[in-house]
């Protein structure tokens, strides 16, 4: 029996703010590896899926949307969504079903232009529309682009996903074999950390905090066979929101804690003892020496 062909590279997904791109790596990986919030811009780093199967490999780099920056944090978020264009074999491109082709849309297009590799477009969210909209969604941007195939997917039901998988494989070319067969993503387990508690900050406090958090693991310590200790410091820009993320009585923090340990246990396989603090520091998101303290290093995200 002659040995089956590998193929392997590396995609970019990219679309607005809150198209699903997170929901869909988490559900071609089969873990949770980005984080997922119902407001816009939850990624802010590049996050690497790895996907693999017998005949292949495929390194998925998940970017933060595309949005008019209002910050030195939102334009390094742009630059470095725009910079994986220019370092992949392929990109999806992922549109919202159930919002209009927008600003940020075009922007992406014009970009795209000058890319010279594959393009799919991935019309996310479709499990929220009736079927007898998604030609008119597709007619919208059909022409905008010579796209490599058009898939309407949804990435929290898993509709049409292992189809696009199978296509992406073929479509890749033949190649190493990157990463060992379980590791599902290149960064280290206390960025995911930071990711998840991120997550339950955003989750549980709603409006009443604005991405105007970080959260920077300071240690990450086993204890003992069964045990890990994961400290973490959660940074907010103003008084308010340190009292908000505190809660009456600790119990706002305490639910953070909570929800967090239950993810970092199931990351590390082991029982996690987490420790939180708050720390006020204004104006963090526009002081290049703050960005590059809490893990945003411009140098990463040249293009």
């Amino acid at each position: 029996m002659e040995n089956q062909e590998f193929h392997s590279g590396f995609v970019a997904i990219i679309g607005r703010p809150n198209v699903g791109k997170s929901t869909f790596l988490n559900r071609v990986i089969g873990e949770k590896i980005a984080i997922m919030s119902d407001k816009a811009q939850t990624t802010r780093n590049k996050i690497q899926g790895i996907y693999t199967r017998k005949d292949a490999q495929i390194v998925f780099i998940d970017t933060p949307g595309i949005h008019k920056p209002h910050s030195q944090l939102g334009d390094f978020m742009v630059q470095s969504a725009l910079s994986t264009l220019n370092e992949v074999d392929a990109v999806l491109f992922m549109v919202n079903a159930t919002q209009k082709r927008g600003k940020g849309d075009d922007f992406i297009i014009e970009r795209l232009k000058k890319v010279h590799k594959p393009i799919y477009l991935v019309i996310n969210k479709i499990d929220k529309i009736h079927p007898d909209k998604l030609l008119d969604i597709i007619t919208e941007y059909k022409d905008t682009l010579d796209y490599k195939e058009v898939y309407p997917i949804s990435a929290l039901q898993g509709n049409n996903v292992p189809e696009l998988i199978d296509n992406l494989v073929a479509d890749l070319p033949e190649g190493p074999q990157y990463y060992p067969d379980d590791q599902i993503t290149d960064h280290p387990e206390r960025f995911i950390a930071g990711e998840l508690i991120r997550e339950k900050v955003l989750q549980l406090t709603r409006e009443e905090v604005p991405h105007s958090v970080a959260v920077v693991v300071d240690r990450i310590k086993r204890e003992t066979d069964e045990k890990v200790l994961v400290q973490a410091t959660i940074i907010v820009e103003r008084p308010s929101q340190k009292g908000i993320i505190i809660g009456k009585g600790g119990k706002m923090l305490k639910e953070i804690g909570i929800r967090a340990r239950k993810d970092i246990e199931l990351m590390l396989g082991d029982k996690v003892y987490l420790e939180l603090w708050v720390k006020v520091q204004p104006n963090w998101k526009d002081r290049k020496a703050d960005l590059a303290a809490f893990g945003y290093k411009q140098d990463d995200y040249d293009l």
